[in-house]
């Protein structure tokens, strides 16, 4: 499996802000340049107000301080970002589970799901539906314990074969007495990507771009 590491829009600075910066401070020279034109040529029986002057000019400056602290908070974003990309490269390759249901089936990779049960359980009923809700497989296999693994290889209740893309897991634990018993899901996948987009860093899953902060387990190492 071919396994790269794709930077997205590392950079967070916000489009527009050096655009900003500098239409502010032209603006701020305009105004200054007004000022003094009007001051020299004020009329000296009726001298014009300052009052109003003085607070356009302490607005102006307030704008300025704003873009410049709003473009320096982009750039710690920014190398904040590319700092936990760095870090999320050691992924690739790694197996993960990650704290949702919803599992990606991408080409020979089957999708795969971690369960977790308040007490042992002895059957699992598994309903499979794609992204618009359509159930793709239903069934019931044999299971045992509190812990383990679940797995679909796309083939549809009809015979057929899902397309590759993300798929949700319904699953009903029962026990040896047919009780039912309140489980947890997770996905389950190898990390083959690694993204960074508007400061937020996800992780490639067998298709899918999940959250590096949504991550709950770490294999021991690669394949």
């Amino acid at each position: 499996m071919t396994t790269t590491t794709v930077v997205t829009g590392a950079t967070t600075s916000a489009a527009g802000t050096p655009t900003t910066l500098a239409k502010v401070g032209a603006d701020f020279d305009m105004f200054l340049k007004l000022l003094v034109t009007q001051m020299q040529n004020q009329d000296p029986l009726k001298p014009m107000d300052s009052t109003e002057y003085t607070q356009q000019l302490a607005q102006y400056s307030q704008v300025e301080q704003t873009v410049k602290q709003t473009t320096a908070l982009n750039d710690i974003l920014s190398q904040l970002s590319t700092q936990s990309l760095t870090q999320a490269n050691a992924l690739i390759g790694r197996e993960v589970e990650v704290d949702t249901n919803v599992a990606g089936l991408a080409g020979q990779s089957a999708a795969q799901w971690g369960y977790q049960s308040t007490r042992a359980v002895a059957t699992i009923e598994m309903t499979v539906k794609d992204a618009s809700g359509v159930t793709m497989s239903t069934s019931t296999v044999d299971a045992s314990g509190t812990t383990g693994r679940l797995a679909w290889d796309g083939t549809t209740k009809s015979g057929g074969t899902a397309k590759d893309g993300g798929y949700t897991l319904s699953a009903v634990g029962r026990d040896a007495f047919g009780v039912e018993v309140p489980m947890t899901l997770t996905s389950v996948g190898k990390v083959s990507t690694v993204e960074a987009k508007a400061g937020v860093v996800t992780l490639g899953v067998n298709g899918l771009q999940v959250p590096m902060a949504r991550l709950v387990r770490l294999a021991d190492g690669a394949e």
